[in-house]
């Protein structure tokens, strides 16, 4: 089918207090096991493409976008394609040409008001070409090679106020919470602030992104999505679960050379580690 858009399966989502869940992709075999997983469960779907991920990619945006893309036509259940925690606004400019409907434009790491100034200026671009933008409030933290982040450092966590008027200056259409996850996440220990999440929920009008949802334990994960979470971000997770998958198989074949072999060993991984999650999130 033809590509779905971001925005519509968050609106539709928040609409259903349930969550689109989106995977952060790296490799062909993610591609497939996201889009497999979500199938088995019959789910929408978001395929994320991060500015670090392109890095891998030698620089270049269009060869991952452009296979994902591919793979998003022949599914049978809907898929967008989400630019995620852009930072260069070159990189920004080639989202629309790409095939993405969406982008989250990553300025957290400034001072509010450069956050601010930097994300309006992202969104007028972003709106005029018909894109859905989603930026981030809070120190969620655990992004290229930052330390793990403290949850409960004084400031570390989305002000409700600050958050309202944030949206309501910079004009995004969704917004990405700090309540107590950080990327990168390879335990699931986090524990979310869903009195916080209440009170934002409450005070803004877009729907709500949850980060570094690797991290989360499922109770967790299903109580923030009833609080008001309409996206879960989700990356860490499918690389443990791919990698422990290719260990195990080729600890107990080291003969193999063959990368098909193990590669379909991580993709059968990933994939239900997808479903799994999607069930959580009620989608």
């Amino acid at each position: 089918m033809p590509l779905a858009a971001t925005g519509d399966l968050v609106t539709a989502a928040a609409g259903a207090r349930t969550a689109v869940a989106a995977f952060n992709i790296i490799t062909l075999e993610h591609v497939e096991a996201v889009i497999a997983g979500a199938e088995s469960v019959a789910a929408p779907v978001v395929l994320q493409v991060s500015e670090n991920a392109v890095k891998f990619r030698y620089g270049r945006l269009l060869p991952l976008a452009r296979a994902a893309a591919a793979a998003a036509e022949r599914a049978s259940v809907p898929v967008a394609l989400h630019l995620d925690h852009v930072q260069s606004d070159d990189l920004l400019r080639q989202a629309s040409a790409a095939g993405f409907s969406s982008v989250m434009y990553d300025a957290a790491r400034l001072p509010y008001e450069e956050n601010l100034a930097a994300t309006r200026a992202a969104a007028d671009w972003a709106h005029a070409q018909g894109l859905w933008i989603e930026a981030e409030l809070g120190a969620v933290g655990g992004k290229n090679g930052e330390p793990p982040l403290d949850a409960h450092a004084p400031g570390a966590r989305t002000d409700p106020a600050e958050a309202r008027a944030f949206v309501a200056d910079s004009g995004v259409d969704a917004l990405a919470v700090a309540i107590g996850s950080s990327h990168a996440m390879t335990t699931r220990t986090a524990a979310l602030d869903h009195d916080r999440l209440k009170r934002l929920t409450a005070a803004l009008g877009v729907p709500l992104v949850l980060h570094g949802s690797s991290g989360v334990p499922d109770d967790e994960l299903a109580a923030a999505v009833a609080g008001g979470i309409a996206k879960v971000n989700v990356g860490t997770a499918l690389n443990i679960a791919m990698t422990g998958a290719v260990r195990e198989f080729l600890a107990a074949h080291p003969e193999a050379v063959d990368s098909r072999k193990y590669l379909s060993v991580g993709r059968e991984a990933m994939a239900g580690t997808v479903a799994r999650l999607i069930r959580v999130l009620g989608a």
